[in-house]
Formats: structure tokens, sequence, C-alpha cells
């Protein structure tokens, strides 16, 4: 059984951050997105290949993952010559596909047993399974109706609140039968959400749901990112730097100076400089060979590979790309995002 990850969107909504790293490999700490998702496909013995789908900066992507070898799981690559949407891209990606193909969004972390999915998926002897999860705020989401037995009935795309029948989503995850992807033309721009799917319940064809309770979240805006750095660090996503860490606090090889104020849950990844008087956290993420200088704050941000926070300066609630510099008594935050290579001066306020 394969498996394909789409992975090959611009991450506009996270710009300037992704302009020079693609979405699926930004750092979740110390690792690439696309690992935590590659790490439950491994759970599931019969997948024996990812194919990761590209368009934006494929080398990037490739170059992270290779052919998956030191990752224990062939991984193999599909790049698009030009983006062809959600349906597009899994009908060029599963051209070697001939068994049941589960597809992955590559814009979501979530906690799911996929075994159990495809379990599902046969069990009802289904041409496709969708993942639904529950959100608060189905408005601002695609609601999709199922009846009593799972079936999936209908699809409303960001319905008015007197239109909310159900809080189920799609979640970004499926499983699908190869012969179910004829209907979608080569090489042309079709959208699994839109068009696939509703051809599906329109054709009568057995479609049926799955609805995971478990952790579920879109990576792709400013706050959806830090949130998940908070959330891994205060248990509601289980990653394995934060097990068993006692305060919350992950060092990885930090030098730590005298005097350093570091207030749990937080990370600091190998070869960060936390000089005197320096205070950190809660939920501060300092990358590698960061350098925080005497006297400055950092809580609530993710500060990408080799920055340097200058001395009395405050770094919260922002996000600060690699090899940034930020000058002695600056303040950055209110959200703010720092793409890589900026320099914000002494005495600014951002």
């Amino acid at each position: 059984m394969k498996a394909i990850l789409l992975a090959g969107g611009k991450g506009t909504r996270l710009r300037p951050l992704t302009l020079n790293t693609p979405k699926p490999i930004v750092p979740i700490f110390n690792r690439p997105f696309l690992m935590y998702q590659l790490d439950q496909l491994r759970q599931v013995p019969e997948i024996t290949e990812v194919i990761l789908s590209l368009n934006y900066q494929p080398r990037r992507i490739e170059e992270t993952f290779g052919n998956g070898e030191a990752l224990g799981i062939k991984i193999s690559y599909a790049v698009e010559p030009q983006p062809l949407g959600t349906g597009g891209a899994i009908k060029f990606s599963a051209q070697t596909v001939q068994d049941s193909v589960i597809v992955l969004n590559g814009d979501v972390l979530q906690q799911i047993d996929l075994q159990a999915v495809i379990a599902r998926h046969r069990a009802a002897n289904a041409k496709a399974t969708i993942v639904l999860t529950p959100v608060d705020n189905p408005s601002a989401y695609g609601l999709v109706e199922t009846d009593a037995s799972g079936n999936v009935q209908r699809f409303l795309e960001k319905p008015g609140q007197d239109e909310i029948t159900v809080n189920t989503i799609n979640a970004g995850v499926y499983v699908l039968e190869p012969d179910t992807l004829d209907r979608i033309p080569d090489n042309e721009t079709y959208s699994i959400e839109r068009q696939y799917f509703p051809s599906l319940v329109a054709n009568g064809e057995t479609f049926v749901a799955y609805v995971n309770d478990g952790y579920w979240i879109d990576i792709g805006t400013p706050e959806k990112y830090r949130q998940v750095h908070r959330d891994i660090m205060d248990g509601r996503y289980h990653a394995a730097p934060f097990l068993d860490r006692a305060g919350g606090i992950v060092d990885l090889g930090a030098r730590i100076e005298q005097d350093v104020h570091i207030q749990g849950p937080c990370f600091l990844d190998e070869g960060a400089v936390i000089k005197a008087g320096a205070r950190l956290g809660p939920y501060a993420v300092v990358g590698r060979q960061v350098q925080v200088d005497e006297q400055a704050q950092v809580r609530d941000a993710v500060i990408w590979a080799n920055s340097v926070v200058g001395a009395d300066a405050v770094v919260e609630g922002a996000l600060v790309g690699r090899n940034c510099h930020i000058g002695r008594n600056t303040v950055v935050g209110g959200g703010r995002m720092l793409g890589d290579r900026s320099t914000v001066t002494d005495y600014s306020r951002l």
C-alpha cells in the first residue's frame, strides 16, 4: 500500500518565513513539519512507500528527506509541472498506485489511528473514506454531513449560522480506490473537495466517514504555527522532545550562563547561547545556535536557527526566521513575523 502526502503548497499565509523554507519543512521545534506525518505513516506496516506530491521549491524538500532510507521508509517524489489542485495532484502522484491509497494533507498535524481508518474503509468495501474531525466553530470550514451509518451525504462550504447541522469537517486524510481516480482529468486543475467527493455522492458510490476525536490543527497561519508548539509543550499533542521532561524544559545542549531564569515549558536547541541575566519562557522556542544576550527576554515566541536577540531586548508572541538580528533594547511582539536575515535596529518597537 502506498501513501500520498500533499505537500505542494506555497505557504503564503506564513510569509515571509516560507519565502526560503517551503511550508512542509518549516521546523516544529527542531524537526521539519512533515517528519511528524512520516512518523505516523511508519506505524502502518503495510505502507511500503510514501509519495511526496510537490510543486513549490521541491529540491529543498527532496534534500531534506532523500529516499527515506535514513527514516526507515521508502520516499519518492511527484513534482507537478504546474499547480493542479488537490485532486489533480493526487491523480498526478498516483500513476504507480494499484491498490488502495491513503492521502494526507501536508498542512495538518493530527493524532489518528491510520490502521483503524484503513480497516473502516475495507469493512465498508468503500470507494472512498474521508476522516472528519469535530470543531468548535464549523462556520469557518466546509461541513460534511453523514447519515446514521456514517455514509457521506453532503458537503457544505462555509455555511451560515442557520445552515449548521453538524460540527464535523474534512480533516485532510482519505483512503481512495485507484479506479475512482479515472474521473480526474490528466494535467488539469481539479479539486478533490469540490469536485471528486461530490461526484461520489451524486453517483451513489460507497463513500464513508471515519470521525476522529483526537488532536487536529492546520499549521498554515502564524497563530496556529505558534499554537502547535504550545500544544506540544502542554501535552495536547504527544511528541518525543517533551515526554517526561521535568518542568517541561527541553535543553538539547545549550550554553547557559549565570543568573539565567528559565520558566517552562520551553525548548532550547543544540548550540544555543543564553547569556547572563536573560529570561526565557514560558513557551519560548530557541533554535539551533541562537544567541540570547544579557538581560534579554523571550516568551511565547519561536526563533529559528542562528539568530541573535540583543541585550535587554524583549521578544514575545513573535516568529523570527533564520539569521536575524534583533538589536539591544528592542521590543518585538504582537504576532510579528520576521523573515530570514531581518535586522531590527537598537531601541526599535515592533
